[in-house]
């Protein structure tokens, strides 16, 4: 390998010669050979977008030429559009917990090319990373990454699911079926009703979610080191947000106070606690259909789910249901992402939180998982499913339970007795009543009626 010279604060360093960025990218390459894992694409594209911003408002404010500012904004746009610009970030994500590295990686790497496009040198600390520190950028670019996924990828990855499932709920809606609590045979319920049910968490958590924006759109932007703002023009972290919000059309604010934004990671933490509340929704759903798929003779087998692929490789003809266990283990590895954000979130110590960049991979990744398993389960799993209606109705003639509508006429000992004589004797409850009781067959029939006890009332 070709190697050049390059020499920081510290002193000279070995780097390969084609390589963008410089010694201090380099000296996190060789210090932090841990997981092999880099910060997510969301996360360095935030980080290039939000130096285009600062790029913007430092020229505006006066403190960088026009045309180097432009020269700038032109590196960072010209990574963005190549379909390999990771390649220039390979440190790892178990660094510095400020994430200083990933910040000199961005500034050394838009040096290089922005040095090339203006055609004189271009400093990654004084001109890239002006008014900016590490401690602000990129708790800022937490924010900013995770603001634009949302609104990019798991808000409309939600309702998408959520507008699946009350199609399906309308198409069978005619469905009647087993209600079931401990696992146990309860009272029947449409179909339809399970799944409104559905809808209305992923619609939930939604709305939760959008909550969460007015917060994490405000930034760190502007604190510089310790939250005081040294170093930075005092109209910059105001620019910086106008900007960033022409850039990405988002609406982006300073922080109400720098030293909270910088200090903690609160808002990360609640955004992260509302995406394990999302995975509990998508593991509820996901275990219902798991469950109602289950059989196919052995099991309830209620629904019948699309078929994607063979379910054993040693057993001809079985069929597994991959898409809600594909879904159960997103749900999982976000409550254990939640649970590494929650300790992060712990590691704000004076004016500075030092696990940012692992807050940052676990909340992107959180983000990524539901947006990609949300379509995945609405698309091949609930749009797709079957309703065996013949399985519906035996089980629904066999369940003593529906004796509950009785209660209030028999009251509810002597409802139980004919219950209990039914489950003995797997017996219909409609026979059984009709001999523990002097109430007419076809009025036995209409009270006991499963389509009737899904609509409430007396």
């Amino acid at each position: 390998m070709t190697i050049r010279i390059e020499r920081d604060s510290m002193g000279e360093l070995e780097v390969p010669a084609e390589a963008l960025y410089g010694a201090q990218t380099q000296r996190a390459i060789n210090n932090f050979p841990v997981s092999g894992q880099r910060l997510p694409k969301a996360f360095i594209a935030a980080l290039l977008t939000a130096k285009v911003a600062a790029a913007r408002a430092n020229a505006k404010l006066g403190h960088l030429p026009e045309a180097m500012g432009q020269a700038i904004e032109t590196a960072a746009n010209e990574l963005l559009a190549s379909n390999d610009f990771m390649v220039h970030f390979p440190i790892d994500v178990y660094q510095t917990g400020s994430g200083t590295s990933t910040n000199m990686n961005a500034n050394e790497v838009l040096a290089t090319l922005a040095t090339q496009i203006y055609g004189s040198t271009v400093s990654p600390n004084d001109h890239i990373n002006f008014g900016q520190s590490s401690n602000d950028i990129i708790p800022g670019t937490i924010h900013i990454s995770a603001a634009i996924e949302l609104d990019k990828k798991l808000l409309p990855a939600l309702a998408h699911l959520a507008a699946v499932i009350r199609d399906k709920a309308a198409t069978v809606d005619r469905y009647v079926k087993t209600g079931r609590t401990h696992l146990m045979d309860a009272m029947p319920v449409r179909l339809s009703q399970s799944l409104t049910g559905w809808a209305v968490q992923i619609e939930q958590n939604i709305r939760q979610l959008q909550a969460t924006r007015p917060l994490l759109h405000s930034l760190a932007q502007g604190g510089t080191a310790v939250g005081t703002g040294i170093n930075a023009d005092p109209a910059f972290a105001a620019e910086f947000s106008r900007q960033l919000s022409e850039i990405t059309g988002l609406s982006f604010t300073p922080a109400e106070s720098f030293f909270a934004h910088i200090g903690s990671q609160d808002i990360a933490v609640s955004l992260s606690g509302q995406l394990k509340t999302t995975a509990v929704s998508i593991m509820k759903i996901a275990n219902d259909l798991r469950w109602m798929n289950s059989g196919p003779l052995a099991g309830l087998a209620e629904i019948e789910l699309e078929a994607l692929q063979p379910g054993s490789s040693i057993m001809p003809g079985k069929v597994n249901p991959v898409i809600p266990e594909a879904a159960a283990m997103v749900a999982a590895q976000v409550m254990g992402n939640d649970a590494a954000i929650t300790v992060g979130g712990q590691a704000g110590n004076f004016e500075l939180n030092v696990m940012l960049p692992m807050i940052a991979h676990n909340l992107l990744n959180s983000i990524e998982l539901l947006a990609n398993i949300a379509v995945l389960l609405a698309d091949k799993s609930i749009k797709t499913f079957r309703v065996n209606e013949a399985r519906l109705q035996e089980a629904l003639a066999r369940n003593p339970i529906l004796v509950t509508a009785l209660n209030p006429i028999i009251g509810y000992l002597k409802a139980a007795e004919i219950a209990k004589q039914a489950y003995k004797e797997g017996r219909p409850i409609v026979d059984v009543a009709a001999e523990q009781t002097d109430i007419p067959r076809d009025e036995l029939l209409r009270l006991l009626d499963p389509m009737k006890l899904t609509q409430g009332g007396l």
